[in-house]
């Protein structure tokens, strides 16, 4: 078996400090991540090995002695490859870089609710949002320090934002990585913070949203506004702004995907006879033809008078189902002119008719709120 010392190319009398050295110089030109040879493995592991071997006091002594070692160092650990990890990582356990935490955090999402009329969904609307949240500190733009001051690098950690411990246990000597307790992982201190933001690079204000909604939402949409909603700390990435819509209830119309529902009371002489008449729709007067002889329930379509869908142009219709009124109080010449027109056009008696299930689907919700 080849000799530790001379595998690592020292003398016998090296200090630990000498030996540690050496084998860190040999492990950076033989580790297999940058020297892939066979040949270079090889001498990897004699390197690995004999340095296990003289890192350890008990094992040196016994090695001196001429009393052999054992294959995996001291104790059965696995020292010398903590030493690999913390020589290319940084420390041992595979903590690459060590690198400190970032103070700038990307901020969270807010939900703002707005409430809508049925006439704002016809053609869109703008609205100018009061959204309170967190913006960026003015007196320190999201530095967290005082202004004239910064951050200085933290004496326990050096800048690492990680401190390391060393334990002996079973399997020989383990170190392990924890965040620095002192500058908490960030690698720096902030000796004077920021009196208005408290040293957070950011404070609570109210601020105004230009949003424009448009066309063709409905309750429960949420439109998302990226980057509008809450600066993070340290004045990082703003997260999302959520608009979630509320349409309310229209006194008149109703909504049935892209088209409006409304009723239309008829007298019975223009149900009859057919009439002209306007009517009041979302976005103005419009006219519509009572056609002769209507009965009740049809629909009379007024065509783009709907709603413009979310994606697309071309607006829906309105759609006006017929609710034939019939007098209730008549005069004496009234009631004999009704009973006339009876006798001459010899109505037949009431009967079941077939049932429309299209026409009252359609106008069910009118029909329940009237």
């Amino acid at each position: 078996m080849a000799d530790h010392y001379e595998v690592l190319g020292v003398s016998r009398d090296a200090s630990t400090d000498e030996i540690k050295k050496a084998y860190r110089r040999l492990a950076r030109q033989l580790h297999p991540d940058v020297n892939p040879g066979e040949e270079a493995s090889e001498r990897f592991k004699l390197v690995t090995h004999a340095y296990d071997v003289l890192s350890d006091p008990e094992q040196r002594a016994r090695y001196d002695m001429g009393g052999g070692d054992s294959p995996f160092g001291g104790a059965g650990g696995f020292g010398g490859f903590n030493d690999i990890f913390e020589t290319f990582f940084g420390a041992a356990g595979g903590s690459r870089g060590g690198r400190p935490r970032s103070r700038r955090e990307r901020g969270q999402d807010a939900l703002v609710r707005v409430t809508l009329e049925l006439g704002d969904v016809v053609f869109g609307t703008h609205r100018d949002i009061e959204v309170d949240t967190a913006v960026v500190c003015e007196t320190c733009q999201g530095s967290c320090c005082q202004p004239g001051t910064s951050p200085v690098t933290c004496d326990i950690c050096h800048g690492t934002g990680n401190v390391q411990r060393q334990v002996r246990s079973l399997l020989g000597n383990v170190v392990t990585t924890q965040p620095c307790n002192v500058c908490q992982g960030y690698g720096t201190t902030i000796p004077y913070p920021c009196a208005t933001c408290q040293g957070q690079g950011r404070v609570r204000a109210r601020r105004t949203v230009s949003l424009d909604i448009p066309a063709g939402v409905e309750t429960g949409l949420r439109l998302q506004l990226p980057g509008s909603g809450e600066v993070g700390p340290a004045g990082g990435p703003n997260g999302d702004l959520y608009i979630e819509v509320t349409v309310q209830p229209h006194e008149v119309f109703s909504r049935d995907g892209d088209d409006l529902l409304a009723t239309l009371e008829v007298s019975m002489p223009d149900a009859i006879l057919g009439t002209t008449t306007t009517i009041q729709s979302l976005d103005g007067p419009v006219d519509l033809e009572v056609r002769a002889g209507v009965q009740a329930g049809d629909i009379l379509t007024i065509k783009g008078r709907g709603i413009t869908p979310l994606r697309g142009s071309q607006r829906g219709d309105l759609k006006v189902g017929v609710h034939v009124v019939t007098p209730t109080r008549l005069d004496h010449k009234e009631r004999a002119l009704i009973e006339d027109f009876a006798k001459r056009t010899k109505a037949p008696a009431p009967k079941l008719a077939e049932f429309h299930q299209g026409l009252f689907a359609k106008l069910r919700d009118r029909f329940r709120n009237s």
